[in-house]
């Protein structure tokens, strides 16, 4: 699998991430064992956590992993820490709260290190400078390799990664920043992704096949076996369940179909090959499903084809959106 360098930085990570959320929930070790084989056997490098995952079983079922089933070396281990079970706060990012959180992430996950480590999230009830404060020390004490943040808007990630930059000390560069992307939703467009560019930071994609709707499942209905009918998970798949994403939809199975490839291949090329895009970030639940989106190596969409897809699933631009005075 090609690597990519993460952001302006010199880690190299494989242009797909395998990603963990239902681990320790809805997938077992057996499971999340065959995962981790088949990425690895197809060159995967970035394997995606955090320490909220399964109330930490993630973390622990990698850490068994890792070691025995796959070298250390041949993975780039990242986390995240600051999302709380707390329904007052949902999110500390407190240099107290981040440096315990990644103690305990190293402990499930069985090294002395990790490398990526990012704030989960942005929390206004912490100064900024603390919360980046811990990145530092996370870095300059070893217990992680490179820093970056996950769901910051276009501000708060121009703020965090301009501190780091212009900071007096030796400061740790924002690295990366991981949010939701895909043809469903193209938000980070207006404002994160032009600041990541501007700023040298790599974007990971979570989500890059619409929580699933892009593969094509729910053109005729809800599976019996799919997320879209999980108790935990249904109401994370219905928001793209609408006519807007429908039409989406069928433009990318009409793709697929003259390319003679899967919808999968197509959404997940597409994200894959966007400006500032590094890896997208792919969960899945068997490996049958994980090696179909691995298959996508080897796919490059024609430039007629991602203008078709790029038309029917344009954003929204309106002030003070980047490049408002084009309108």
């Amino acid at each position: 699998m090609e690597q990519r360098h993460l952001g302006r930085t010199g880690l190299r990570v494989s242009r797909i991430g395998l990603g963990t959320l239902t681990w320790g929930r809805d997938t077992g070790e057996e499971a999340a064992a065959e995962q981790v084989k088949t990425f690895w056997e197809a060159g995967g490098t970035l394997v995606d956590t955090a320490d909220v995952y399964g109330g930490g079983e993630a973390e622990y079922l990698l850490g068994r992993l890792v070691g025995g089933l796959v070298p250390r070396r041949d993975l780039v281990i990242a986390t995240k820490a600051g999302s709380v079970p707390d329904p007052d706060r949902r999110f500390d990012g407190s240099r107290g709260h981040l440096l315990d959180a990644l103690d305990a992430s190293l402990d499930r996950l069985g090294t002395d290190h990790v490398d990526l480590w990012q704030v989960h999230a942005f929390d206004p009830a912490t100064p900024l400078e603390e919360t980046l404060q811990a990145l530092d020390l996370a870095v300059s004490s070893g217990r992680a390799r490179y820093a970056g943040v996950s769901n910051y808007c276009g501000w708060q990630l121009a703020k965090a990664a301009t501190w780091q930059l212009a900071a007096p000390g030796v400061r740790t560069r924002i690295a990366s920043t991981q949010m939701e992307y895909s043809l469903l939703q193209r938000g980070v467009e207006r404002e994160v992704l032009p600041a990541a560019l501007d700023l040298g930071i790599g974007l990971l994609p979570s989500s890059p096949l619409g929580r699933g709707v892009l593969t094509g499942k729910y053109r005729d209905g809800v599976p019996a076996d799919s997320r879209g009918a999980s108790e935990s998970l249904a109401a994370f798949v219905d928001p793209y369940l609408d006519e807007a994403a429908g039409r989406i939809v069928d433009a990318v199975v009409t793709a697929a179909r003259g390319l003679a490839v899967t919808p999968l291949e197509v959404a997940l090329a597409w994200i894959r090959d966007r400006p500032g895009v590094v890896a997208p970030i792919v969960g899945a639940r068997t490996s049958a499903q994980l090696a179909a989106a691995l298959s996508v190596e080897a796919l490059s969409l024609p430039e007629e084809i991602c203008r078709a897809l790029d038309d029917v699933s344009a954003p929204v631009h309106r002030y003070p959106d980047q490049d408002w005075s084009t309108l």
